[in-house]
């Protein structure tokens, strides 16, 4: 999925007043804390690059979670849209939607790729 595909895949699917430019912002602090706390604790995490997205990135960027687990950028920012609303009840619904989504994507990430192993030292 791309940046512009789950913006207007979520613009379609819970219209909001936000803006293209803060709904990048949100997929960047996502991606940014899959890739620090999942795919950098892993073999090959070094490989995968990612960097901050700003105005300036090509909204054809694709985002770090392929399919089937990409429904975790919707999930996410369904999430956003209801805390900045005030919508609390809807907030805890969608959060816990997204934490579901998110662990899912985890326990895939831990099963097909090998964690980084600390180095032994022997005396």
């Amino acid at each position: 999925m791309t940046i512009i595909e789950a913006i207007s895949r979520i613009d379609i699917l819970k219209p909001n007043t936000y803006s293209q430019v803060e709904k990048v912002k949100w997929l960047s602090n996502l991606d940014g804390i899959i890739k620090n706390n999942i795919i950098d604790t892993h073999e090959g995490g070094d490989e995968v690059v990612f960097e901050e997205y700003t105005d300036a990135t090509p909204i054809t960027t694709e985002l770090l979670v392929p399919s089937p687990h990409d429904d975790i950028y919707l999930k996410w920012l369904q999430t956003w849209i209801d805390y900045t609303n005030g919508e609390y009840a809807r907030y805890n619904n969608s959060a816990q939607a997204f934490n579901d989504a998110y662990e899912a994507y985890e326990r895939y990430y831990n099963r097909t790729h090998m964690p980084k192993g600390k180095k032994m030292k022997f005396f």
